[in-house]
Parts: C-alpha cells; structure tokens; sequence
C-alpha cells in the first residue's frame, strides 16, 4: 500500500474517532449537567530527512469544561453553578464531581442525587437536611439555612485545568486529580431553583458532523485514487517488463 493510501486511512480513522463523539454529544443534548466531549488531533511524524511524512492521529478525546445555561425548575432542592466549580458526590466508587444539580432527601434527611449518591460538604461529609424544619434555603455560596438558621453548606471544588477528567454515570465526572474547595466565590455562583442544562450545541454540532461526513468522502476518493494510480503503475510496469 502507499504512502498516500496510509495517509488517508490515518485520516479516516481520525474522521471516525470524531464521529463517535458528534453522536454522543447529540445524544446527551438534553441531559442536565452534561459536558460535551471534543477530539484534540495532532500529527504524528514518521521517517527521517527527506523522506518524513505526516499520519493523522486517532485523536485524543477530553472533556469540554464550558458552561451550559440554566433551566428554571422552581424545586427548592434543584441547584445549579455558574463558574468554574463543581457539585461533589460520594459513591461506591469514590467522589465524583457533577453539574447535574437535581437533589433529593432520603430517608434520614440527607441531600442525595437522584440516584441516592450523598452530596458532600467541603469537607467531604455527607449534608443533612431536617425534613421538618421547613423549606431550605440556600444561598449563592451553597449555604443552607432553615428557619433562618444555618444547617450546612454545599460543597463546591474546582478541578486543575490539567485534571484529566473521565466519565461516571449520571453526567458526573472522575478527575485524576482531586478538586480543592472553594474559598474564592468571585465568578461563582449558586442558584436554588435551576438546573444547568448540557453545553451540546445542536446547530455546531450539526454543522460538524457535515463537515466530518464531507471530509470522509474526501478522504476516501483520495485513497481510491491513490489505490488505482498504484494498480496502473504495477500493469504499466508489468507490461514493459
């Protein structure tokens, strides 16, 4: 096979990779607290001197951090961020850090996720709510109060910038690194009452997903090309032999 035919399945590997992504970002447009998933691609240089040639990685693909926008729900118990900061939860499995604000109580008062997961303080314990003291509060910074008085507080955590974040269930996420509390509220903000709805774009991403499915085709006449300029090559030279 040539070089050229490698170069262009190189590239449509890539285009693949990229596809996969667009269908799991359409189809998560209307989950709470989603994060869009993006591919990171870079060229991978092989041979020496003269003789070296740019291959189309698969592609890495991570995380997108931008924020979605915030849906009213009127549930005392809903929140929603803005700013760079995350909702902590303990699983079975460890923390977690999610968007996806949709709490609820469980049996013994504790705010949990609509999957039973504890929501944690800054502190990492789990918060307790008096089902009996009457609707909470909660403030901008994640405090909570009942009757005016305070009975706990959200945790909020930032991630490193750095933090290779993978995925858990329910929107959430597992960073590699662990998040920090917050002590810096500027830029953040909770709001009672709101969900954070998924950062997918429709419209980019379907204008992504023609230009992949083009750039496809593109990539596939170029190896049909390149297969069929080989094969005349190898008959023309077979005959002159």
């Amino acid at each position: 096979m040539s070089v050229a035919s490698y170069i262009a399945l190189s590239g449509q590997m890539a285009l693949e990779r990229r596809m996969v992504t667009i269908a799991n970002n359409m189809a998560n447009i209307n989950t709470v607290g989603f994060k869009s998933d993006a591919v990171r691609f870079e060229a991978v240089l092989k041979g020496q001197g003269d003789n070296q040639v740019d291959y189309v990685s698969e592609g890495d693909i991570f995380i997108d951090r931008a924020e979605g926008g915030l849906n009213p729900t009127g549930n005392e118990l809903d929140v929603a961020i803005t700013g760079n900061a995350w909702l902590g939860v303990q699983t079975p499995n460890g923390l977690v850090y999610t968007r996806d604000g949709r709490f609820k109580l469980d049996a013994a008062g504790g705010l949990v996720t609509l999957l039973g997961h504890p929501v944690v303080d800054a502190g990492g314990q789990r918060i307790e709510i008096d089902p009996a003291g009457g609707p909470p509060t909660i403030g901008s910074q994640g405090q909570i109060l009942q009757a005016g008085q305070r009975t706990g507080s959200i945790g909020l955590f930032q991630l490193p910038a750095d933090a290779v974040l993978t995925r858990s269930e329910n929107s959430a996420v597992v960073s590699d690194q662990p998040g920090q509390p917050v002590t810096d509220f500027a830029g953040i903000s909770v709001h009672q009452g709101f969900v954070e709805t998924s950062n997918v774009s429709p419209v980019l991403e379907m204008t992504r997903l023609i230009m992949v499915q083009r750039a496809f085709e593109a990539a596939a006449s170029a190896l049909e090309t390149a297969e069929s300029t080989q094969g005349r090559v190898v008959r023309e030279l077979g005959a002159a032999s």
